[in-house]
Parts: structure tokens; C-alpha cells; sequence
């Protein structure tokens, strides 16, 4: 793997606070790390701790107070709102815990949506069947259950082909059978597609299956290192 591979996601000194005055509340406080190319990365720790916070900052929607985050060598802060536009739009897929379908369109045309903002879309067909969505594809929204709407939004988000992935809780609203079909799921995904998994989770069992854990409390990286002793999705136990 090149340098520039091994440091395509860097977090940089990062410090965010909200409020002002007495009332401020610093919630990212200096923070530091990267992700290479192509790995799986959970952001593990309790509520307040500043991972969804992060997330937003790395996906465009938020931005910092002080520091940088650096993608593939770019600055989101050198960036101007019509470039994080395109950089949102080209190069992230958003997974969050509530899915957010179309009710009127169906499970492929609720991906294709995704499709339209990318200049290199996935084969929506095939990406169905890596869903185990392909006989699904006709139905709405209110004839899916759970798991397969958080499918759908996995389709939706994964079908522009980004160069990452990021999942804000994305089993949070799920029982622990479909959780794991999830897990496996976006695992397979990152496997075949290669994409950057950035996933925010304050489950510890995830952490077993990625390759790369960084722990954070109270705005700060406590604990950050590759998992050597990885196991599959569908080994997870919690």
C-alpha cells in the first residue's frame, strides 16, 4: 500500500464547540488519526463523545473551529460550498440509523436515486442481488420489513460508488439477527467494492470486526489500532 493510500483519510488537530460563553461545550478537543484506502474503520464510544459530531465534519455537512480533515490529499476547508457539493455528491455514501425512503418509489428506484449523483454508478442490477434485494425490487417501502429498508438505504448510499462510507449507527433501530445481516452486508460491501467504511457505533462487539478501532471519549482519540485478530460479521456476538 503507497503513503498516499495508507494516509487517505486524515483527521487533523481537529477541535469543534458549540455555544458560546458559559454555555460553550467543546465536543471534538484536538483530535488526530487516519484511515488508509479501502478499510474498515469503526469510531467507537458512549453518547457524547463527539463521533457523530465527527462524522458530519467528515461528510461536508459540519464544519470545524480549528484544524483539518484531508481526503485523498484534498482540505475540506480549502474547499467552497459548490465544491463540498460535488464532493459530497462524488465521492460519499451516507448510512444512517432512520432510512429515509421515498414512500411512492419502489426498492430500485429508491436506489437509482443515488445513481443520478454519480458520473460512475454501480450496475444496479448486481448490486441488488450483493443486497439480497433482486426479487425485492418492485415493492415499496411499506410492504419491506426493517432490515430490508436499511438495505435499501445501504443500495441508495453505496450505488454512486464512493470512495467512502459512512455509517452513523446503522443497526440502531434493528434487533440483533437483522443487525447482523447488516453488519454482514456492509462487510461484503467493502470487500467487494473496496470502499473507505467509516462507521460510528457505541456497540463494542462491532469493533471485533473491523480493521482499524479508534476509540473516543470526551472529544478525544483514547485508543487507536489496527485489529489484528479480526473476525467475520456473522461471528459477532453481544
Amino acid at each position: 500500500m503507497s503513503e498516499e493510500e495508507r494516509y487517505f483519510l486524515e483527521v487533523v488537530d481537529l477541535k469543534k464547540g458549540f455555544g458560546s460563553g458559559d454555555t460553550r461545550q467543546e465536543v471534538l478537543c484536538g483530535m488526530n488519526f487516519s484511515a488508509a484506502k479501502g478499510e474498515f474503520c469503526v469510531l467507537l464510544g458512549p453518547s457524547g463523545s463527539g463521533k457523530s459530531t465527527l462524522l458530519n465534519i467528515i461528510g461536508g455537512i459540519d464544519s470545524a473551529d480549528f484544524g483539518y480533515i484531508s481526503i485523498n490529499g484534498d482540505k475540506l476547508e480549502d474547499m467552497g460550498e459548490r465544491e463540498l457539493t460535488q464532493y459530497r455528491r462524488k465521492h460519499l455514501g451516507y448510512v444512517f440509523q432512520m432510512y429515509n425512503l421515498i414512500g411512492n418509489l419502489n426498492v430500485k428506484e429508491n436506489i437509482e436515486v443515488g445513481a443520478y449523483l454519480s458520473d460512475h454508478p454501480l450496475d444496479i442490477d448486481d448490486l441488488l442481488q450483493t443486497l439480497g434485494l433482486y426479487e425485492h425490487r418492485y415493492k415499496l417501502p411499506n410492504q419491506l420489513s426493517g432490515g430490508q429498508h436499511q438495505r435499501v438505504s445501504i443500495g441508495r448510499a453505496i450505488v454512486k460508488n464512493p470512495d467512502i462510507l459512512l455509517c452513523d449507527e446503522p443497526t440502531g433501530a434493528l434487533d440483533y439477527t437483522t443487525s447482523k445481516e447488516i453488519l454482514k452486508l456492509i462487510e461484503d460491501i467493502n470487500r467487494k467494492y473496496k470502499n473507505t467504511v467509516i462507521m460510528v457505533t457505541h456497540n463494542e462487539a462491532i469493533k471485533n470486526m473491523a480493521d482499524h478501532v479508534i476509540k473516543l471519549r470526551d472529544g478525544r482519540v483514547r485508543h487507536n489500532e489496527k485489529n489484528t485478530n479480526k473476525i467475520s460479521a456473522v461471528e459477532l456476538e453481544w
